[in-house]
Formats: C-alpha cells, structure tokens, sequence
C-alpha cells in the first residue's frame, strides 16, 4: 500500500510538472501585446474551464494549434490525453479509421484490432485540424459523437461511449461551405458553440517586433552566439511593411533565415531575407533562366519606361546613371555598411569597393 500510494504521488508530481512546463511553453509561443490579440488572449481564458466545443479560425501560420493547446491545458482536462488529428492528411476512409477505430477483417489489410482516437481521448480532448477538408459521411459521424458521445468501431457491431471535447480548426469559411452543401449545417451549429477568430499579423503590427526579437534570440541561442545584436531602423521598416501572407508562421522563417546567414555578429541585422528562392539564376517555368546581365537590363527597360526616358539618349550615360542609383540604395538600405550593401547587390565585397572608387565623386 505505501509503495502505491508512493508510487502514485511520484505520477502526481510528475503530471504537475509537465502541466507547468506545458503552460510555460504555450505562454512564451504566445506572445504579443496588440489589443487585437489580448482580446483573443482573454477569450481563451473564458472558454477554456467549460467542456463545450470551440471552433478556431485563422488564416495559416497565425496559430491556431497553440490556441487549442492552451485551451486544453487550462481546462480541467488538463492532465487527461490531448490528441491531434490533421483531417487533410487522410483520406475519408483511412480518417474514419483514425477517430472511430476498426475491428479486425474491417476491410481489407485490418488485420488487428485499432483503437481510435476518439477513445484514446476519452476524458481529454480532440483537436481537429483542417476540419472543412472532412467528408460528408465523417461529418455525419462527428455529428453524433457531440450530440450523444456514441460512436462505433469500422466493422463493429457494439456501440462505444467516448467523453471527449473537441477543439476544431479551420482557415476555410464555413458558413459559406455550408451555404454551398460542402459542409453540413447541423454539425457547424454543434461545433460552433463559440468561435475564436484570429487576427493575422498584418492586423497585430504592434506584435511584429516582438515576436522578431524572440524568434532572432532563439535562433541565436542554437546557433551558438552569445547575443542577437538587434535589428536595424530599415530591417525593422522592411518587416513592418511585409504583408506576411504566412503570419507568424513566415515571419519565424524569415527571421531564423536572416539571422543564420548575418556574418556581422556585433552589428545590428539589416538584410532581411524575405524570398529564399530570390536569385538571379532562378529558372522560370517554360523558359530559359536569364542570365543576369539580361535581367538587369531588363528591370532597367522596365524602369526608365515608367520615367518616360524620351529618345534619343545617351545609353552609357543612362546605364551609369541606374548603376549609381542602385549602388546608392543599397548603401542607405544597408546603413551604409558596405558589405551589407554589397550582398544586397549579389555583389563580393571587393567589386563593391570598385564601384565606390568609381562613383566617389557622386556618393
């Protein structure tokens, strides 16, 4: 009896421990101070207690995992399973197999009993990702699982009783799916006790820094620098202006990127390396790459046409002219840190130089 009960305290503590540093996680992934996500920060912590469903919307990268997280970890249901399920990685047979389980000689290759995870998350919850890629006749089986807690197995013939809350997410319009007969109504009302909506980053701009500054450091504490020397007026400029299509998902990336390659550890980032596909040689679908010199001359065509350039000119004195104002861009964008400048360029250091002694006159 006491080795249990010892035995059972140890779990006990450990549950607990985990439970903190879960939380503690969750807290330093969710991070800002715009109004926009406070509310959602609040919102959470109101849901969270009940065991009702909550649907999660957002456009992707805006992190609508951890917010299923967080609901779970501060419910009651804390300590019981927590399991995720991406419906857009399966298909309806192989999804129905996953949530619901299947007996043996279900079909074909069932060659053993599968619990599903609608039972492996009994007590717990259910997150459902991607929940608008679901087919009609899973959703009619999500539908009875909320209203009555049933479900049976795939070849099963005995009914199984499941208490689990389901968190579902989504970036798709469901409403309108359900207007246009792609998703069902009844379960949309069953699944949308309450809607959590999360703003996109473009609409968290008091978050970008923020967030940039913390996903800099960590990348810098695993590549093994002692400090993140921050960012610069124009690196901090060029991020705010971003649309970020991706969110914050993009603006991780994006960090990590820039931070891995900057050399300059004791100067603050200023090269922002939004497009890791953006190179001069990238091969255009259905044609030849261009070579660089033609590139060049191409962005220069495009350019003078917009200034109406009339005819005749002088061509070298024109071409001059953009390789002056290029070099001087580049130098203001970099802050004047002249390798910087010349990455912005595809240049090396060295050929930088050269058109510095050209131009030294003008600069």
């Amino acid at each position: 009896m006491v080795v249990n009960a010892i035995i059972w305290l140890l779990r006990l503590l450990y549950d607990i421990k985990n439970h903190i540093m879960s939380r503690r996680e969750i807290h330093e992934r969710l991070l800002g101070e715009s109004p926009n996500f406070l509310q959602v920060q609040e919102k959470v912590s109101e849901l969270a207690p009940l065991t009702k469903s909550v649907l999660v919307i957002g456009e992707r990268g805006t992190g609508k995992e951890l917010i299923a997280e967080r609901l779970h970890f501060l419910s009651r249901r804390w300590d019981q399973p927590y399991i995720i399920t991406n419906c857009a990685t399966f298909n309806e047979n192989l999804l129905e197999s996953e949530l619901f389980g299947h007996e043996v000689g279900a079909f074909t290759g069932a060659a053993r009993l599968h619990i599903g995870r609608f039972e492996r998350a009994n007590g717990g919850s259910l997150f459902l990702d991607e929940l608008a890629s679901t087919s009609g006749a899973v959703q009619e089986k999500l539908l009875r699982v909320i209203e009555y807690g049933e479900f049976e197995r795939l070849g099963g013939r005995s009914t199984l009783k499941s208490d689990v809350r389901i968190i579902a997410a989504t970036n798709q319009d469901l409403p309108r799916l359900a207007e246009q007969g792609k998703f069902r109504h009844d379960l949309l009302d069953r699944l949308a006790f309450d809607v959590i909506t999360l703003p996109p980053l473009r609409h968290r701009r008091e978050d970008i820094l923020l967030l940039a500054q913390h996903f800099a450091v960590g990348m810098c504490q695993e590549l093994g620098r002692e400090f993140f020397p921050g960012f610069s007026k124009s690196a901090a400029e060029l991020m705010f202006a971003h649309h970020w299509p991706g969110n914050i998902r993009e603006l991780k990336n994006v960090v990590e990127r820039s931070v891995s390659r900057h050399k300059l550890l004791d100067e603050p980032l200023a090269l922002i390396q939004f497009d890791p596909f953006d190179s001069p040689y990238r091969p255009v679908a259905g044609k030849l790459s261009a070579e660089p010199e033609q590139r060049a001359i191409h962005q220069f065509s495009k350019e003078t046409t917009r200034e109406a350039v009339q005819l005749p000119v002088n061509l070298k004195q024109a071409v001059k002219d953009f390789e002056l104002d290029l070099v001087v861009k580049a130098l203001s964008q970099a802050q004047y840190n002249q390798r910087i400048a010349a990455e912005l360029l595809h240049l090396s250091y060295h050929q930088f130089r050269s058109l510095l002694k050209k131009y030294k006159e003008h600069i």
